[in-house]
Formats: structure tokens, C-alpha cells, sequence
């Protein structure tokens, strides 16, 4: 992912000749910066606490290569024989050779290692990170049911994907800008600049995830970079040089050790990592303080590896959590590190320095084969895998059976019965207009009843749907992602409040109009009274460690019985739908798994762990049941006993993930809402 400081191989065209002298200017400094950037990725990544914030370190890597490519680049255009072949024939050496062989490897490993679901996103990302469109892709890829980023092996290609894109099109405007605007060339910088950084500012508030991922949030980095090569550095006097470095050194690591994932990043808080790398880049010291943290040996052989170190240590993490099965203990995290160290040194050695120095490097017939046939091997595995659904056939059949649950969805979570957490699907419009899922018979003439909640909602659907079949009788539902039932309540982060205003305001305004003679709320209750889902829930969760059981239930509680009164009011009456008991792990691919080392398939935690869990939501819903004379149903009367929670009943898994109902498992469920039904019929 970084730009090269080194001459490229023995070639014989005199643009090749030439660049080996122009590199004669070698900067030992930035191979010392580029370790500054790779250990606290590598730190952070391998759960080091201190190094929070070191996901910084990937945007130290944007300004240097964006410095990198705009040197290079200049330097060409000066002497009037840049050629945009060999611009893209170096970047092919320097960065397919060890990108390829570590997609191959990881491939390798995936196959027998994951689930089919979790096979099909690897697939998919080999397909993006060999065309350049990883970040396009783990875009698309963050929504609410997507699987963690801690399962995506090739996750941190998304950077690679940035730089890429940015290789594309950089070089053409540059050389544009030097043929028709040269003078103007740092203002037309500058201007991209701003606007790319305040796009990001505002971006990062609206849509987080695009502003972490899209080219057009992160260019500004990359062009911080590329300022500095293109204004001339005056002639500062030592002391100031080594103050300016200093004062670059430090900005970055304050970002390293005071950042952390709350924060609303890149945006501006990238500004005082990308504008420090700018500085030390900028300040050029080679000597006192700076030169010993920047210019010594380790830092400059860690800095000539960083490439490397980066491609190879995240699917090394990822399969080391799979194998241990939780998160990294201190003594994983130095394993995982040192392993690391050594599979980047052996690409260096042997992949990447062979590529850009060794005999074969001079072929253009070798490179431009062996890159094409690489990229079209993994576009043809990436699309065979998907429509193969991430071949199965890998797994032994009574496994699969078992894992089959992940795809085991409830109906009411299509686009037209439901919302997704970034607003994809069901509209506050089309909600307000009545134009929503029916359920039971489906006669729109006879609605009696409105389901409204969140996924865990429409999750148990299928119970009330199987229910109102059964009785004759006709309903609605609507849906949304994390936004439970509660006008005007706050039961979380204020940036989920606000996502979740529009939508329930417009279920509230349709129940007023419609006057529904009953309306079923349900929802994640556990989860809004403390604010928290479970500790490491998907793949790592450890019963073990026990969940915050922090009391924030006075607003989910106010909220709820102000809403039932306003339905007493209009002469609606509440159905309360206790939730399920979470089992904490994905409950298909832990099921599969044990049954593929044949380990027992109780998989759900201990009864006392679950009843603790869920013991404030039940109090206050069976407090507010009683004082409203709201009806409640309770699905946990199905599931456990006083012994245990079920996973699975009469050979069906019970649910789809970590605490969402499977469809069939839904079904199961039906007989508990038959009284609710009958007072409905009545």
C-alpha cells in the first residue's frame, strides 16, 4: 500500500535509467515513518490496549504515498518523459507480486475453514481486492446483518483499493494540470483538497461508513502528501528542522494513544495524523532526536518490510481468533505479532524484492502475464463461489443441515416490510401511506392488528403470521433496525435516536389514523434497558465474562407506557412481546462447528447467565402489563426451562444468528400468541 523509496529492477528504457538517479536522493527518514505507521496498525489490530488509536497509521500511509506518487510523477513531467505505461508497469511490480500470493494463501486456508455464508463474502472480497474495489464492496458490506469485520480476512484490502484508485486517476489529472495549468497546480491541489476534507467532516456524522470507505472522503490524505512534494521546502536552519519533525513525530503519536473507535473518524480528527506526517515529510531532519527515532535500523528495516507486514497480518489475526475461538489473550497477541513479522520478511525476500529486482521483473510479457492471470483467477473464484453459495458441498451434510439456519430469514425482513439501520427499504412515507407487509389472512379490508418493532421484531414475525393464519384473522407490519417501539425515549446513542425519529413518528401517526385494534410491540428489550448487546457476540462470546447490567430502563419504561396509554386513549390495546434469549454465539456456524468435532450442541449460555440477562426487560413488561392491562406474551416460556435454554427443538435451529429467530424457528413459536388471538377474535 505504500509508494517505493528504492530504484525499480534492472530495465532498459530511459525512463527507467533515469529513475534510479533521481532515487540516488534516498530518504532513509521515510522507510522510519512508514514503521511508525505499520506497528501501531499492527498493534491495534492484534488488540494491544494501549494502541486505540492506531488505525491511524493506515492514514500515514495515504500522505506518504500520495508524496511518493506526486515526486515520482513531478520528476518525470520536469523532464518532459513521463509515460504513463511504466508509471503503472512499476506499480504493478511493487504491489501485485506479494498482494496476490497473499490472497492465494488466505484462499487456501478459507476453504477449509469457513462456513458457507462467511465463504461466499471471502470470495467476494478476492474478487474486489484483485480489481481494486475492496472498499466499494466492505462499504456495501456494512449493514446491519452483515457478518463482523473480525470474519473478513481481506478486510484491510480496502486501503489498498483507495491508493489503487487514486494511482488511476492521479497521474492523469497531474499531467494535465502540468500541460495547461502549471502555474495553478498547488491552488487546484489545495481547492481538491479542501473540498474532499470538508466533504469528509460532514460526511463522516451522515453516513460513517462512506466516509471511512470512498475514495472522494479519503483523497484529501493522499493530496496532503502530494503538496508537499510539489511546494518547494525553504532552507530551514537544523534546529527548526529537527523541531518541525519533532513536532510531526508527536502529532502522530498523540493520535496513536488518544484516539479511539467512538470517535467520529476520518473527518477532522485525521487532519492531525495526515497534516504530522506532512510535517515530518515536509521538515527533512537527518539528525539529533528525529534521526535516532526515524533514521536507526530497526525503524528502517521494519519500514522496508511495512508492506508486507501489512498484507500478511490481519488474515493471520482472523484465522488465529477462528482456531482459539475468542479474542486475542496478551500471549496471542505477541504470537500473532511475531508470526507476522516473519511471513512479511519472507515476502519481502522472497516475493516482493524478486518482483521489482530480480531477472524475470525485466519482462513485460511476465508481468503484465502473470498480473492479468491473477486478476482473472480470483474475478473467476469470486464468481464461482458466490453462485455455487460458497459451495457447500465442502461440508458433510448433517453439518450443513445444521448451518443452514443462516439462511433460514424471516420474510418480513424484505425491503418492503422492512428498514434497514442505514434506512434501505421500507420508507417513512410508504409507512405513513399504510403500505406495509400484511399478515394472517392478508385481508386489508379486516385489519385488526399492527406488529411494530425493530430486527428482533421482525425476527418473530412469522409466529404471528403463522398465529393470525390459524385464527383468520388479517394484520400489518412495520419494521426498522435498532429502532424499537419507543417514541421520544432515549435507549441509546443520539445519532441512533435520530435515525430512529422520522420512522417511529410515522408509525405513530398511522396508528392515529387507522386506529388498529391492536398493536404488538416487540423488540430487543435487553438490549435498550442496559444499552449494550453482549460482550463479544458473534464468534468470541465467552459466557464467562459477565455483561454491563446498567440500569437505563426509566426512558424505555416512561416511553412505553405513555405509548399505551395513548393507544388506551383511542381505544388500541397493547400486545407486549417479551424477547427471546440471546445465545450469544452465531448460533448455525457454532452448531456446525460442534458438530464437525463432535462437541456437544448445547451451545446456549447457562439458565442463570440468561435470566440475569434478561431479568430487568421482564420486570418492567410485566409491571407495565399489569398496570395497563396490556396483554403479554412470552416467547422464554417456549425456550427454556429451569435447566437450560434450547437452541434447537424437534431437530429445527431456533435461530438465524446470534439472537435473531430463524423463520422456522419463528414458526415453532406460533402456539404462544393462540390467547393473544383469542382475545383479538373476541
Amino acid at each position: 500500500m505504500h509508494g517505493k523509496t528504492a530504484p525499480g529492477g534492472a530495465q532498459n528504457s530511459k525512463s527507467d535509467k533515469t529513475l534510479a538517479t533521481r532515487h540516488l536522493e534516498y530518504r532513509p527518514d521515510l522507510d522510519g515513518l512508514r514503521a511508525i505507521a505499520i506497528l501501531p496498525v499492527l498493534f491495534f489490530h492484534a488488540d494491544l490496549a494501549w494502541f486505540q488509536g492506531g488505525f491511524v497509521g493506515v492514514d500515514v500511509f495515504f500522505v506518504l504515498s500520495g508524496f511518493f506518487m506526486a515526486r515520482i510523477i513531478l520528476a518525470d513531467l520536469e523532464r518532459g518523459d513521463f509515460s504513463f505505461w511504466q508509471f503503472y508497469l512499476r506499480r504493478i511490480r511493487r504491489i501485485l507480486p506479494a498482494l496476490f500470493t497473499m490472497i492465494a494463501t488466505t484462499a487456501a486456508v478459507a476453504w477449509f475453514l469457513l462456513m458457507p455464508k462467511e465463504f461466499v463474502y471471502f470470495a467476494e472480497s478476492v474478487k474486489a481486492a484483485a480489481i481494486f474495489t475492496s472498499n466499494i464492496l466492505f462499504r456495501r458490506e456494512s449493514g446491519y446483518f452483515d457478518i463482523a469485520a473480525e470474519m473478513k480476512p481481506l478486510l484491510h484490502t480496502w486501503s489498498l483499493s483507495i491508493e489503487e484508485q487514486f494511482y488511476i486517476l492521479f497521474p492523469i489529472s497531474l499531467f494535465a494540470a502540468h500541460r495547461f495549468a502549471r502555474k495553478h497546480m498547488a491552488a487546484i491541489l489545495l481547492a481538491v483538497l479542501l473540498v474532499s476534507l470538508a466533504a469528509s467532516s460532514w460526511e463522516v456524522f451522515r453516513s460513517p461508513e462512506k466516509a471511512f470507505y470512498l475514495l472522494q472522503f479519503r483523497i484529501w490524505e493522499l493530496l496532503t502528501g502530494s503538496l508537499v512534494a510539489l511546494v518547494p521546502r525553504p532552507n530551514y536552519p537544523a534546529a527548526l528542522s529537527k523541531y518541525l519533525s519533532l513536532l510531526g513525530i508527536g502529532g502522530i503519536l498523540l493520535a496513536v494513544f488518544l484516539y479511539s473507535s467512538d470517535i467520529p473518524f476520518p473527518g477532522l480528527y485525521a487532519a492531525l495524523p495526515c497534516f504530522s506526517t506532512a510535517l515530518v515529510i515536509h521538515a527533512r531532519c537527518s539528525d539529533g532526536l528525529p534521526a535516532v527515532i526515524l533514521n536507526n535500523r530497526a525503524s528502517i528495516a521494519i519500514g522496508r518490510i511495512s508492506y508486507s507486514l501489512y498484507l500478511w497480518h490481519w488474515p493471520l489475526i482472523v484465522f488465529v481468533r477462528f482456531a482459539v475461538g475468542h479474542d486475542l489473550t496478551i500471549v496471542n497477541s505477541l504470537q500473532v505479532i511475531a508470526v507476522s513479522f516473519g511471513l512479511a520478511y519472507l515476502s519481502w525476500r522472497f516475493i516482493e524484492q524478486p518482483a521489482r529486482y530480480g531477472v524475470w521483473a525485466s519482462s513485460r510479457t511476465v508481468i503484465f502475464g502473470l498480473s492479468s492471470s491473477a486478476v482473472l483467477a480470483s474475478v473467476v473464484f469470486g464468481i464461482t463461489v458466490k453462485n455455487l453459495e460458497g459451495i457447500p458441498q465442502r461440508l458433510p451434510q448433517d453439518v450443513y443441515q445444521l448451518y443452514a439456519a443462516t439462511y433460514d430469514k424471516s420474510p418480513f425482513f424484505s425491503e418492503a416490510c422492512f428498514a434497514d439501520s442505514d434506512g434501505k427499504g421500507l420508507s417513512p412515507d410508504a409507512i405513513r401511506a399504510g403500505k406495509l407487509c400484511t399478515m394472517g389472512t392478508g385481508d386489508k379490508e379486516k385489519i385488526q392488528f399492527l406488529v411494530w418493532g425493530d430486527s428482533h421484531a421482525a425476527a418473530i414475525a412469522p409466529a404471528i403470521d403463522k398465529a393470525a393464519r390459524q385464527s383468520g384473522t388479517s394484520g400489518l407490519f412495520v419494521g426498522r433496525a435498532s429502532c424499537p417501539p419507543l417514541p421520544d425515549a432515549a435507549f441509546g446513542p443520539q445519532a441512533v435516536l435520530d435515525r430512529c425519529k422520522e420512522y417511529n413518528n410515522a408509525v405513530v401517526d398511522l396508528i392515529r389514523r387507522r386506529k388498529f385494534p391492536f398493536v404488538f410491540l416487540a423488540g430487543y428489550w435487553p438490549k435498550y434497558v442496559h444499552r449494550t448487546e453482549l460482550p463479544g457476540e458473534g464468534v468470541y462470546f465467552d459466557a464467562k465474562i459477565k455483561p454491563d447490567f446498567s440500569d437505563w430502563s426509566a426512558p424505555v419504561e416512561a416511553s412505553l407506557r405513555k405509548t399505551i396509554q395513548e393507544f388506551s386513549d383511542q381505544r388500541t390495546r397493547a400486545i407486549l412481546v417479551m424477547d427471546v434469549p440471546e445465545t450469544g454465539l452465531m448460533a448455525p456456524e457454532a452448531l456446525a462447528q460442534a458438530k464437525m468435532t463432535g462437541t456437544t450442541l448445547e451451545i446456549a449460555p447457562p439458565i442463570g447467565y440468561t435470566v440475569r440477562r434478561q431479568a430487568l426487560a421482564r420486570q418492567i413488561l410485566n409491571t407495565i402489563s399489569k398496570d395497563t392491562g396490556s396483554i403479554l406474551v412470552d416467547p422464554m416460556t417456549y425456550l427454556c426451562d429451569i435447566q437450560k435454554c434450547r437452541v434447537i427443538i424437534d431437530g429445527k435451529v431456533m435461530y438465524q444468528d446470534e439472537d435473531h429467530l430463524s423463520r422456522q424457528g419463528a414458526e415453532i413459536l406460533s402456539p404462544i400468541f393462540d390467547s393473544a388471538f383469542k382475545v383479538i377474535l373476541r
